[in-house]
Formats: structure tokens, C-alpha cells, sequence
């Protein structure tokens, strides 16, 4: 997959607010609330990021939460996020020394949110590409 599509996937990605700030330009694979198997529509995603890596490229898996549950709670199911997005990964092909996996919890939402609030856009894992 060219980087051309793979911009063209980050440009159809769901959009913050023009007032909140934006994470860094990363794909994005979205989770159903309380899981850390990814939703179907993830595909697109992996396929980029997966080409990305084929191309000699390092991946850095940044798992978030939203806002329902504990810190605690949430900064382990984001981590589990990210390894779960990191396993379907190698199980593409990609070489797992070439990922590297965190956990943020519900620090760094894409939408800011009340405490308690669920949000699908803050419910994600970040694949940032660096070449």
C-alpha cells in the first residue's frame, strides 16, 4: 500500500472539534466500549500500516480509553489495546521488534469528555508511523 493511500485513509478518519487539539498523525484502529478486540471496520488500517512496516518502517502502537472506569482500570485496557492491534500486526507479516506498544488510558482523548462519558473516538489505538 502507498503512502498516498495511506494518507488517503487518515484523511477520511473521523474528525475532532476545530477547538481541540489533534494527536499526532497516526491511523487509527476504534474499539466497542469495555473490549480490546478491535471493530471489523479496522481492516483498512492495518493493511496501511502493515505496507508502512513492509516498507521498512517502525510502528508505534498508542493505546486509549474513554472516560468510563477507574485510571487504573483504563491504562490496562489500553495497553491491552495496543498489543491486541500489535498481534494482529505480526500476525500480518510485520516483524514484532519493529513494534512497540503503550498504554495512555483516558489521558489523551481525541474528543474531550466528562468523567464517565463514553466516546467511540477516544476508544482507540493510535498506529504512528516513523520512518
Amino acid at each position: 500500500m502507498s503512502l498516498i493511500l495511506a494518507a488517503a485513509f487518515l484523511a477520511a478518519q473521523p474528525q475532532p472539534a476545530a477547538d481541540t487539539p489533534s494527536p499526532p498523525a497516526a491511523l487509527m484502529v476504534f474499539f466497542d466500549s469495555g473490549k480490546a478486540h478491535f471493530r471489523r471496520d479496522s481492516d483498512k488500517a492495518l493493511e496501511a500500516a502493515a505496507a508502512a512496516a513492509g516498507a521498512g518502517a517502525r510502528l508505534r502502537l498508542v493505546g486509549h480509553t474513554d472516560r468510563p472506569g477507574s485510571e487504573a482500570v483504563n491504562r490496562r485496557m489500553s495497553l491491552a489495546r495496543a498489543r491486541a492491534v500489535a498481534a494482529a500486526l505480526v500476525a500480518r507479516g510485520v516483524p514484532g521488534a519493529s513494534i512497540s506498544t503503550a498504554g495512555e488510558g483516558e489521558d489523551r482523548p481525541y474528543l474531550p469528555t466528562a468523567d464517565g462519558v463514553m466516546e467511540i473516538q477516544n476508544r482507540r489505538v493510535d498506529i504512528i508511523v516513523e520512518r
